[in-house]
Parts: structure tokens; C-alpha cells; sequence
């Protein structure tokens, strides 16, 4: 079986270039376009834009990016990089689909070490809404499902838990 590599050929291209494709039914919320946004202002573009380029008009056809070209647009940017995949109409939605479903999903538990990682390293809850798009909710469960004390240690109500703590000493 043969591998290619065409994210060995990244290439700019000037953003007018690029268009969305008419097929793809990811869509993404709010808070998460947010977050890409954060992460592309932050992080900058760490993954080429998948697309087919369509000789006769010119143009960069999306197979996989259109959240991060229409962040790119919103942001005013001249170009996007991208990678071209040579693949006929039902490879290119075939491709798109597996994009979009390889992704995968956070777990709970990876979710909740990673809570116990950044508290223990002194982030605060605005750091981590901030930074990592969690709401207040979010972030409340996952502390209690982590169980440890520490988690809630700067919180208003832990004077309380100091109070409990003593009862049980």
C-alpha cells in the first residue's frame, strides 16, 4: 500500500481562492468556533486547509477546514495554507466525512485529569473558560467529578469545607 504525504506540500493561497464545498454537514457551536478562533489567533494555523483544486475556475474547492477558512475570513487574512488532494466528487465527500468523524470526542475522565493538572498549577476557572472554551458549568462538574478537595480550594464556599473538615478530624 502506498502513503502520500501532501502535507508535505503546503502552499499559501490567496484566500478568494478558496470555497467552501456544498456537501459537508459538520457544523460547529459557538463556543467552539470561539475557541478555534482563540486557537488559531494564539497558536496560529497549525493545520493546512484540505482542498481540491478545481482547474477550469481556479479555485481551491474545502475537503476538510472550512471552520478554519471562515475564521481565516473573519479575520481578514490574505491567504490560507492549504494541501491539495486529487480525488474525484464522491472520494472528496467520502474524505470530508472521515475528517470529520477521526476527530473524535474528549472523555470525561481525560477531561477531568486534565481539570486536576491545570488547578493543581494554580489556573484560575477564568483562565481555563478563557483558554480551553469551558463555561462555569463545565468546569464546576468536572471538579466535583475529580473528587479531590484541592480542586475547590480557592473557592468562595471552601471555608465551609475547612468547617466539615474539622468535624471529621
Amino acid at each position: 500500500m502506498e502513503v502520500k504525504f501532501p502535507v508535505l506540500s503546503v502552499k499559501l493561497v490567496n484566500i478568494t481562492k478558496i470555497v467552501a464545498n456544498d456537501y459537508n454537514p459538520n457544523k460547529v457551536a459557538t463556543p467552539e468556533m470561539k475557541l478555534l478562533e482563540r486557537s488559531i489567533i494564539e497558536d496560529g494555523y497549525t493545520q493546512p486547509i484540505v482542498c481540491y483544486h478545481d482547474k477550469e475556475k481556479d479555485t481551491y474547492i474545502i475537503v476538510d477546514g472550512f471552520h478554519r477558512y471562515t475564521i481565516g475570513k473573519k479575520l481578514k487574512l490574505k491567504q490560507l495554507p492549504i494541501v491539495v488532494i486529487e480525488k474525484e466528487i464522491e472520494d472528496r465527500i467520502a474524505s470530508t466525512i472521515r475528517h470529520n468523524r477521526a476527530r473524535g470526542v474528549h472523555t470525561v475522565d481525560g477531561m477531568s485529569e486534565i481539570m486536576k493538572i491545570l488547578i493543581k498549577s494554580g489556573r484560575s476557572d477564568s483562565w481555563i473558560e478563557k483558554n480551553i472554551g469551558m463555561d462555569k458549568n463545565e468546569i464546576l462538574r468536572l471538579k466535583q467529578i475529580t473528587g479531590l478537595a484541592e480542586v475547590f480550594k480557592n473557592e468562595e464556599f471552601s471555608k465551609a469545607w475547612e468547617e466539615v473538615e474539622k468535624v471529621f478530624e
